[in-house]
């Protein structure tokens, strides 16, 4: 068995084997526990130092999951942007197509997690090739979002086969896989991996990084060997309350991914997703989070902040308001708060 597949293996599922590592009442776990699934690798699991600091609270289920009354199911609406199953066709010219059920780490504020690492999510290679037909049939489609669960948990030999099919369609020009490995679980990318990936050009990694904690030695390894590979990276970040919600934690976030050649590309306000209205923050947090940062760090360093919205209307930037009036001149507040004018050339578009 391979390295990366061991520290799977070894991963804790149940209450009763948490409390193995950490002073907890499993009384108090286990609804949440039992309503949605728990797996947290060894790997990831050392990165915890006490209950309920960051990486606690983006892997162990909290006893308000299973009392949350605000949130739902699907807040994406991917169900019903579904025209086969396991694939979402939300904007013109890409989908989305997820292809494992399962994660190397649950995370507690997933937007799937009514059905990832669970019965309910059924992929199975008919519902991957029915995916790939639907692509092929629709030459519109020109990018492709790979996801699920994670694709990197997919053996070398099955994400080989899977993205020579896509490559084989003539209208699909850019494959993107959406996975949380480089994070939870850096060793799973080898150097067979890289030399897999790296056939399929152009293709993209978005991963996902939370909190500073998480830029490891292995992740850094993990990110530069992917990078050396000519495969760009980018990071979607959520908004997490108790995690990430202050400009200090992000900032540190944000430049550490840049060392480590990963560009911050969204900040996701947090999804109305069943079980995770604990982690969401107002709005207005993460506008004036970005206020903080824009200017005072490097733009490289600058995600997009966004909302995805609800009921499958696609991703809304939020920004900081810096326009105070328009007309034969531009006003505008700078980073510093400064009034700042621009003469305009002509009337309005």
């Amino acid at each position: 068995m391979t390295y990366w597949k061991e520290i799977l293996q070894n991963s804790v599922s149940k209450p009763a084997a948490l409390a193995r590592h950490f002073n907890i009442d499993i009384n108090a776990l286990e609804p949440a526990c039992a309503s949605f699934p728990m797996r947290i690798n060894s790997y990831y699991l050392g990165l915890i130092q006490s209950v309920n600091d960051p990486i606690w609270k983006q892997a162990v289920p909290d006893p308000r999951e299973v009392n949350d009354s605000i949130c739902i199911a699907d807040p994406l609406g991917e169900e019903k942007l579904s025209p086969v199953p396991n694939l979402v066709h939300k904007y013109p010219d890409r989908v989305l197509l997820l292809i494992a059920n399962e994660c190397a780490m649950y995370c507690r504020f997933c937007t799937r997690k009514r059905k990832v690492g669970t019965a309910a999510m059924q992929i199975s290679e008919k519902s991957i090739e029915n995916g790939i037909d639907y692509i092929r049939r629709n030459p519109q489609i020109r990018e492709v979002l790979i996801s699920g669960g994670d694709p990197l948990l997919f053996s070398d030999r099955k994400l080989d086969s899977l993205l020579s099919r896509l490559r084989s369609i003539p209208s699909l020009e850019v494959i993107r896989i959406g996975s949380r490995v480089p994070c939870t679980l850096p060793m799973r990318v080898t150097e067979e991996l890289v030399n897999v990936l790296k056939k399929h050009h152009p293709l993209y990694i978005n991963t996902h990084f939370n909190h500073p904690r998480e830029l490891t030695r292995e992740a850094a390894k993990a990110c530069a060997m992917l990078a050396d590979g000519g495969i760009p990276l980018g990071c979607q970040t959520v908004l997490l309350k108790g995690v990430n919600d202050n400009a200090e934690t992000l900032k540190k976030l944000f430049l550490g991914l840049l060392r480590m050649r990963v560009k911050p590309y969204y900040l996701f306000q947090g999804d109305l997703t069943r079980g995770t209205n604990h982690f969401r923050t107002h709005t207005s947090c993460g506008i004036k989070i970005m206020r903080q940062l824009i200017g005072n760090i490097s733009g490289m360093a600058i995600p997009t902040f966004a909302l995805d919205g609800p009921g499958g209307k696609g991703k809304i930037p939020l920004t900081p308001e810096y326009i105070v009036s328009s007309g034969k001149e531009l006003s505008f507040h700078n980073y510093r708060g400064e009034l700042c004018t621009y003469p305009e050339n002509g009337d309005p578009v």
